[in-house]
């Protein structure tokens, strides 16, 4: 009894060494008599007790690692801080485990000595700007480097870079001075643009002032003119029916010339400085002085007559 109870429980220890349960992303590296004998993929996997065992059990998702933050030294002689995560995913387990005693441990320190070569090269203002570049360099040194343990770098993320204190306080203040600059610029420009248009809008109220102005002298001439063109034709009017009414009086030279008279009297009461006077009427005129020199005559010989009679009495 005690001998079955005895063989039962090696059976059962023989079969717990024998059985081994991968999980998923997961491999084992399993050894045979200390030598590299297979890796063993997700599922159930049987070993032979004794002979066989676990080297090392191997994620192959893609891990993250911190590198601890190391102080550089810039192109321009200036120490800064810089930290730096890598990501990476080993493709190749017995690569992982055989070829380097440490993966993680190589890792950090090729991506310590990179970053301090590649610093190294640029000026400060340069490593700030250039942050994909140097991620950049970062991944494809390692992952060349790193190939031979069966480990691909996927990523290289610099999370920080750390100035020291004075440099960065000179560089707010650059940073404050840079903003000033560009909100005087900024309000230069508005106060220039508003300017111009305060200018463009009083041109556009002058042009239009001018236009208005031409326009109304153009409409008030066109008024006058029409005016004009109405009262002449009123009058063109009247002179023609007073024509045809003293062509069917059929008047003799001396009405004629009497009705001049009274025309240029009517014309001589206007504002005109000149007054034209018709050849019909001239002859009216000379008649007019003929008879006022002999009214004047017979005034004097009527003067002397009576004279005459009062130095005979």
């Amino acid at each position: 009894m005690w001998f079955l109870l005895f063989l039962l429980i090696i059976i059962l220890i023989i079969a717990f060494m024998s059985i081994k349960i991968v999980k998923q992303s997961e491999v084992y590296i399993i050894e045979r008599l200390g030598k590299f004998y297979k890796v063993a993929d997700a599922g159930l996997t049987i070993i032979i007790p004794f002979f066989d065992h676990v080297r090392s059990v191997v994620s192959l998702k893609q891990q993250t690692m911190d590198v601890p933050p190391q102080g550089v030294i810039t192109k321009d002689n200036v120490t800064i801080t810089i930290d730096t995560v890598v990501f990476y995913q080993i493709t190749d387990p017995a690569k992982a485990v055989y070829e380097i005693q440490s993966l993680k441990k190589g890792i950090e320190y090729l991506a310590i000595t990179t970053i301090r070569d590649i610093i190294g090269k640029m000026d400060l203002d340069e490593t700030f700007s250039s942050r994909d570049g140097i991620n950049n360099q970062l991944r494809v040194v390692l992952d060349e480097a790193t190939d031979k343990w069966g480990c691909k770098i996927d990523r290289v993320e610099i999370k920080d870079i750390t100035p020291p204190a004075d440099i960065r306080d000179a560089m707010e203040k650059e940073m404050n001075a840079e903003r000033n600059k560009r909100a005087l610029i900024l309000e230069s420009e508005a106060q220039r643009q508003s300017a111009i248009t305060i200018a463009e809008g009083k041109k556009q109220a002058a042009i239009l002032e001018a236009e208005a102005d031409k326009e109304a002298r153009i409409r008030r001439a066109a008024g006058e003119a029409q005016a004009i063109k109405e009262v002449a034709h009123a009058k063109a009017k009247e002179i023609e029916m007073v024509y045809n009414a003293m062509k069917n009086a059929d008047p003799n030279d001396r009405l004629v010339q009497l009705k001049s008279l009274e025309a240029l009297e009517e014309v001589a009461k206007g504002d005109a400085n000149k007054v034209f006077i018709p050849f019909e009427a001239t002859s009216a005129l000379s008649s007019l002085g003929a008879m006022k020199e002999i009214i004047s005559d017979n005034k004097k010989t009527a003067k002397s007559e009576t004279q005459q009679e009062h130095k005979k009495n």
